[in-house]
């Protein structure tokens, strides 16, 4: 698999600025939050060898790439939405409030940092209208570009640990390995138990459950 460019990156370091890469982990799963973070590299740092679309990735390489990108990165933000906010709002708007939450950690990390006039922030995907920062995006972000590409490792080591702990004090569902996604394990666990506080009500087949 051909490695993420650098390409916007370099562009964004010659007008003086840091590319700001946004990705988020956990869409798709019936239980758990969404998780995003906002990663920027300072400029012509070293590429750190490995760093590719966080779902191709086995799980003690992207543990350690994780390590790694939180050592060289200039601004690093994580930001998460509750499985209770994305019944609240859909889960296209939590995704971009994870994403909001995980870009304001990354300035806050370094207030002398402005979005106005140092930052170009890139996400993965389509636009975000609630995203609430001027904004380009990009779809298939994760396999193009080397700083949403990382922004999507830090994301999903992150919330991969969540859902383990979480597992632990909700046991029958996999969530240890199947991340709340929904598996037939998942599916069974849900048939046997019902859901808890941290599936997402309003997703198809737990909302079917509550009308049997």
């Amino acid at each position: 698999m051909r490695a993420p460019s650098v390409s916007r990156e370099k562009e964004a370091w010659a007008g003086g600025r840091l590319l700001v890469g946004v990705d988020e982990v956990g869409r798709g799963p019936l239980a758990g939050p969404v998780v995003a973070a906002a990663v920027a590299f300072p400029p012509h740092a070293p590429r750190i060898k490995g760093i590719r679309d966080s779902k191709t990735l086995p799980l003690a390489r992207r543990e350690a790439l994780a390590l790694l990108i939180r050592r060289r990165a200039a601004i690093l933000g994580i930001g998460a939405a509750s499985s209770r906010l994305i019944d609240r709002v859909n889960i296209r708007v939590a995704t971009a409030i994870a994403m909001r939450r995980a870009i304001v950690k990354a300035i806050g990390a370094h207030p002398t940092v402005r979005p106005s006039d140092r930052l170009t922030v890139l996400v993965d995907g389509l636009p975000f209208p609630e995203l609430g920062f001027d904004h380009e995006a990009l779809v298939d972000g994760d396999a193009l570009c080397y700083s949403v590409a990382a922004a999507g490792i830090v994301a999903k080591t992150v919330r991969d640990l969540l859902m383990v702990r979480l597992a632990a004090r909700h046991p029958g569902y996999g969530w240890e390995s199947n991340m709340g996604y929904g598996t037939p394990d998942h599916l069974a666990g849900l048939e046997t138990l019902g859901p808890c506080r941290h599936h997402r009500w309003t997703f198809g087949p737990i909302s079917q459950l509550r009308l049997l």
